[in-house]
């Protein structure tokens, strides 16, 4: 073999096995929070009685996860309803960034012959049990720790040829010359795998392979220790001033410790090397070290940091605060069910905000009161922006494993939202606009008219409040009946259409002036109404009542209703 192949080996060899150690991280931390993330957010929340208690709860979960990020954002999430104190949230996360260092202390020792054992075991329990079952995750978690091994042993297999290598010496030398370079390198490192472990064990392989001294090492601890504490800050930009405090203070008390430390790490890497107990894993001990330094000289300061931070970063009062999402949690993604419950109770509150928006239009075109067009303009900007953001949530929740009812649902809250942001616009875009044309010409309506709108309006938002009942409660018959409410709604627009004519051959002039405005009201509210409608089609499907987009004959509907009750006889 050439000395060029025997490198293009070397390299593929390093790159799957940093892909492997990186994939397997995620493995465990997803099998995990599908295994026990109810308990685990349980345990969060319990233990915070006191600092030392929200301390212990945060190495225990961490170790579990082995993700300091996943634990951030459950805090996070907690924070932002006020379910955790700020001053225990922070506890919470300095015990995480030790229980992160813990976790890759463990997985560092010589147990590379334990990764067939995890593997065969956790291939038997995930294939032996259904998708949803606990021990199926259970399974996920051990493969994944396996794979871990596996892919230390990979590492230190490509290390050993590397450290002879001149060109990788040069490239790691020239790091070494500069420390502040290796610690954005790092950081870097650390927020594209989204894993300080795999870059910390990456790490501590190659010092031990002798690839940089000591003092370099310390070095780029220190960035992927400060790129594990930036990762949920960035992953968290948007969200409420309230949600982001404790990530943020956990982070300022990261940057502190690296600033602190980073001018003395050759020194301080000479004085650790000369220890009697010094081995080749000087990278891991300095990580779990640094950690519980930190956690020394923070945890008595909790409370002051926190006050400093919620001064820094006050709660935003603006209107637009309230268009952003409130139970679109992103530490329950791995957990589809519970991801998929907390997108529907978005979906109902968007389907508050339309229902409001459709109730001030009214008003608007009956009292033309020109202060409500704002109101609605408004309201359809945080109509589109809580959309997008369920949108954007449901993506994420679709990437997971899901079950056929779970993917139904999902099917569902789409067709919802996407016909609630197409209702917003109508009226944001037409009905507010007509009504406002109205305000300025200094039209109105005849009685008899103002009245046919009111009435039709009223159908429309009657429907409109059938159809959020038919999504929350997957009701086959309330889904009939709102599809049964079609053919009223043409005749209702018919009639209307003939008495609006009638009053023009009368020669009526405030119907003559508002012609054109009327029958496009009546014509939008239709389209709503439509709209509303459709959000109860995915359940009829699911119960097979739909043909060619048409509503099956009752006796159709009753006899598939039957078969699908009826007991099946193994014929």
């Amino acid at each position: 073999m050439s000395g060029s192949e025997s490198a293009t080996t070397i390299l593929i060899h390093l790159a799957g096995g940093v892909a492997l150690l990186i994939w397997a991280v995620r493995l465990v931390r997803t099998g995990a929070m599908r295994a026990f993330g109810s308990s685990l957010r349980q345990t969060l929340q319990s233990f915070t009685r006191n600092r030392f208690a929200a301390f212990a709860s945060g190495i225990g979960v961490t170790m579990v996860l082995q993700s300091s990020t996943a634990t951030t954002l459950l805090v996070s999430s907690f924070a932002s309803r006020d379910l955790i104190a700020p001053a225990m949230a922070l506890a919470i996360l300095l015990g995480a960034n030790l229980g992160t260092s813990l976790a890759a202390f463990v997985i560092s020792l010589d147990l590379g012959w334990v990764w067939g054992v995890c593997v065969a075991l956790g291939v038997v329990l995930y294939l032996g049990h259904e998708p949803m079952e606990r021990a199926r995750n259970i399974g996920r978690i051990l493969v994944g720790i396996g794979l871990i091994l596996l892919a230390l042993v990979e590492l230190n297999a490509a290390a050993e040829p590397l450290a002879q290598s001149p060109t990788f010496r040069i490239v790691l030398t020239a790091l070494a010359s500069e420390p502040l370079l290796a610690i954005l390198v790092t950081v870097a490192a650390t927020w594209l795998t989204h894993s300080s472990i795999a870059v910390v064990l990456l790490i501590a392989t190659f010092a031990a392979s002798g690839l940089f001294p000591a003092a370099t090492a310390i070095a780029l601890v220190l960035g992927a220790n400060l790129g594990n504490a930036l990762i949920p800050v960035l992953d968290q930009i948007g969200a409420p001033a309230q949600q982001r405090r404790a990530a943020v203070a956990n982070l300022a008390t990261r940057l502190l410790l690296t600033v602190l430390i980073l001018p003395f790490a050759g020194p301080l890497a000479a004085w650790l090397q000369s220890l009697p107990f010094a081995s080749d894993r000087l990278a891991i001990e300095f990580h779990v070290a640094l950690n519980l330094v930190g956690a020394i000289v923070f945890l008595p300061f909790v409370k002051p940091i926190m006050a400093m931070v919620m001064r820094l970063m006050p709660e935003d009062k603006s209107p637009s605060a309230d268009n952003r999402p409130r139970h679109l949690d992103p530490t329950v993604l791995d957990n589809p069910s519970e991801a998929l419950a907390g997108a529907m109770r978005e979906s109902l509150r968007l389907g508050d905000r339309v229902e409001a928006m459709l109730r001030d239009t009214m008003d608007l075109i009956a009292k033309d009161e020109l202060r409500l067009s704002r109101t609605i303009s408004q309201a359809d900007d945080g109509v589109d922006a809580i959309h997008e953001s369920i949108k954007l949530y449901l993506v994420k929740v679709s990437r997971a494993e899901l079950s056929e009812d779970e993917s139904r649902r999902l099917f569902e809250i789409v067709t919802l939202i996407t016909n609630l942001e197409h209702i917003g616009d109508i009226i944001d875009k037409n009905l507010r606009e007509l009504a406002e044309k109205k305000i300025r010409k200094r039209y109105a309506f005849s009685p008899e008219g103002l009245a046919e709108i009111r009435d039709f309006h009223q159908r429309v938002a009657a429907g409109l409040r059938l159809a959020l009942n038919v999504f929350a409660t997957r009701d086959v018959a309330l889904a009939r009946q709102l599809f049964a409410e079609k053919a009223p709604m043409r005749e209702a627009e018919r009639r209307a259409a003939e008495s609006h004519f009638d009053r023009l051959r009368s020669g009526r002039p405030e119907s003559i002036e508002t012609s054109a405005i009327h029958l496009d009201i009546i014509r939008d509210l239709k389209r709503i109404h439509g709209h509303a409608v459709a959000i109860g089609y995915p359940i009829l499907e699911g119960a097979n009542l739909l043909r060619d987009s048409r509503l099956k004959a009752d006796s159709d509907a009753a006899r598939d209703l039957a078969l699908r009750a009826a007991p099946q006889n193994g014929h």
